[in-house]
């Protein structure tokens, strides 16, 4: 079965309408299909779709960032965190020193204690994604080895990834 690079544009909202995020006024996104650049449902959603072809995708959360896991969420001693300075509920850091430490939001302070959440902030909600796809090509044998788009769907771009080694 081949693979295709989709680029497109979204404007991301939650089920109350709230936009959360767009791409719309800055570069569009290109992917892979079958890589796991995007999220599940939308990659599901974008599926056979053609260029010029405009579209609302809803995706459940279970498809999206998952659902709220509660076991997550957990009460840590502050001085056990790589962090300084006043902290605050909303206020999101590393979990660990490493780039693939997960990062986590402060729920609560409580006096030396923190209410640490590590779910996606989006984890259980449903997302609805309004999208214009502006190219699909099909992929490379080398996008396919790589595991990456190098260029959009529209020939514009290159790898754009510094540790791929292609020539893109």
């Amino acid at each position: 079965m081949s693979r295709n690079v989709v680029t497109f544009h979204y404007t991301l909202r939650d089920t109350r309408g709230q936009v959360i995020d767009a791409s719309l006024g800055g570069d569009p996104v290109s992917f892979l299909e079958g890589a796991g650049q995007i999220v599940e449902g939308l990659e599901e959603g974008l599926r056979g779709l053609a260029a010029g072809t405009r579209a609302t995708i809803g995706v459940p959360a279970a498809k999206a960032y998952g659902e709220h896991d509660p076991e997550q969420v957990q009460r840590v001693l502050r001085s056990l965190l790589p962090i300084e300075g006043e902290v605050k509920p909303g206020d999101q850091f590393r979990a660990g020193s490493d780039q693939f430490a997960p990062i986590v939001t402060v729920v609560k302070v409580e006096g030396e204690e923190l209410l640490l959440d590590a779910n996606h902030p989006l984890a259980g909600v449903d997302l609805e994604f309004e999208v214009e796809v502006l190219g699909v090509r099909e992929a490379t044998k080398e996008e396919c080895e790589h595991g990456h788009a190098h260029g959009d769907a529209r020939g514009e771009g290159g790898c754009g990834n510094h540790d791929c080694g292609c020539k893109g």
